[in-house]
């Protein structure tokens, strides 16, 4: 890769400094001045406002609302180190997108209170700097990662007004009155914020914007589609080249799903998770560089990301040669089972854990009925006996987060009500680790997870990711078409 010049955060009033080891020893006055001019006007007009734009404006609405006279400063976040002079791809708060709809790095959107609500104001990082030659010096400069879009450009996007982010910590560390903050992204603004702020009214900052997106609006629910959809279509990539996984490893499942998400979206919403043979039985396992066998299952849990950055998140289970063993159906409808118990919970009214409850009562039954545990169900229930073999939670909030409004209060999630607009995850799992001597074993190094996206309607349910195949039979008929 190669390298830039440096430059200083204060671009204006300080020279572009030399990168040490560079090839050029420095910058002629006449390279400088010929650099300033001859570029034609790329200025973009007439910009068609992003898609969530109107949904953007409804939820700072809500926003303000909620905290009246005071200032709200939500950043986006900074770019983070991966190692020297390269960075992590850029993913913008959650919080800050919800807002905006915007994704750069270092923006900051800032809600100052009027006499009647909130003037908002998006603080951007304008087009780099030809004057002092940043555009070509600087190595976040617009030669070497890209055009920004102009401050006007912005406000045109995203229907707030514009400025120069440089310009916000003067700004707030001038700022009177009661301020918060979403923590955790700019360090350079908490800075600017230390003697303002306070890290309980902060954390109800947090809390409210998790608890807002507990209920989908209408652009939400598109996206979420999008998501699932392309990675219905990077399941069936998988399965069409189990054969040249099975020559390489699991990682050859991990990159061919994430061309597709690639492709099709921003990135994948998580680390994929390939789990081959007994790797099935570690729950996140997302190092990918196992074998994939013939007459073993591929656990396979992964999301693309759209470009506006909501995640799909879909497991399935799949004989790596097309068809189960005895066993391994025997396990995988146990799971798919329970499944369907958690999915038929899931409607307007329900208690938020009854899917959980209805999918574990199912599998704690089958544990009892395959003599691993000793019964009752309802005392195996009672000390959590089962979750030797199940493990976790049957679900989570779905989103701009895989793990979605994760700072809600629990007496609103975990304890909450379902409601139209809500999608969670369903996804019961049985998990028989490779060296677990209290199960027979035909059992060891089997683990089945099947995971689904659901969409709380008004009258019950819609699951997103029906466009693949569950039940056991089904998924065996489905891979047999693709690999033929």
């Amino acid at each position: 890769m190669a390298s830039a010049e440096e430059t200083l955060a204060s671009a204006e009033e300080e020279p572009i400094k030399q990168r040490k080891n560079g090839l050029y020893p420095g910058v002629s006055d006449e390279l400088a001045e010929n650099m300033k001019s001859g570029w034609a006007d790329t200025e973009l007009h007439g910009l068609a406002p992003v898609a969530q734009a109107e949904h953007t404006a409804r939820r700072r609405a809500a926003l303000s609302a909620r905290f009246p006279g005071e200032r709200l400063v939500i950043p986006a976040g900074n770019l983070k180190t991966r190692s020297n002079d390269t960075e992590y791809a850029f993913r913008a708060s959650v919080e800050y997108t919800y807002l905006t709809g915007d994704q750069t790095e270092d923006g900051v959107l800032v809600l100052e209170p009027t006499a009647d609500g909130h003037r908002a104001t998006v603080y951007l990082l304008p087009r780099s700097d030809r004057e002092n030659g940043e555009f070509w010096l600087s190595g976040q400069g617009e030669l070497w990662v890209g055009r920004r879009h102009s401050l006007t450009e912005a406000e045109q996007l995203y229907g707030i007004p514009a400025s120069d982010v440089r310009e916000l910590p003067e700004k707030l560390r001038e700022a009177t009155g009661p301020v918060r903050v979403v923590r955790g992204h700019d360090g350079g603004i908490e800075t600017a914020l230390t003697d303002k702020v306070t890290a309980e009214r902060d954390e109800e900052l947090r809390v409210f914007l998790s608890e807002a997106r507990l209920v989908k609006d209408a652009f939400e629910v598109g996206e979420l589609q999008k998501a699932v959809d392309s990675t219905v279509r990077g399941f069936e990539d998988v399965v069409k080249v189990l054969d040249k996984a099975e020559a390489t490893s699991e990682r050859y499942v991990e990159g061919t799903f994430f061309l597709r998400a690639r492709v099709e979206g921003n990135d994948v919403g998580y680390g994929t998770i390939a789990a081959a043979g007994p790797h099935a039985c570690t729950l996140h396992w997302v190092r990918n560089d196992g074998p994939v066998r013939s007459g073993d299952l591929l656990l396979l849990d992964a999301g693309v990301e759209t470009h506006s950055l909501y995640t799909a998140d879909v497991t399935r289970t799949l004989p790596v040669n097309g068809a189960y063993s005895e066993i391994q159906r025997k396990i995988y409808d146990a799971v798919y089972e329970a499944q369907e118990a958690g999915i038929a919970a899931v409607r307007p009214g329900a208690k938020y854990r009854d899917f959980h409850d209805a999918a574990q009562r199912v599998l704690t039954a089958k544990l009892v009925e395959w003599g691993l545990v000793e019964g009752p169900v309802e005392r195996v229930l009672e000390l959590g006996l089962q979750r030797r073999w199940t493990l976790h939670g049957t679900g989570h909030m779905l989103g701009l987060d895989v793990h979605d409004c994760a700072a809600a209060r629990t007496e609103t999630y975990v304890d909450g009500t379902l409601e139209p607009g809500m999608v969670l995850t369903v996804e019961p799992g049985l998990y028989f680790q490779a060296d677990d001597l209290t199960v027979p074993a035909e059992y060891r190094g089997i683990g089945v997870r099947i995971e689904d996206d659901i969409l709380v309607t008004e009258d019950g349910n819609r699951n997103l990711s029906a466009g693949l195949p569950r039940r056991s039979d089904e998924v065996e008929a489905w891979m047999a078409r693709l690999k033929g």
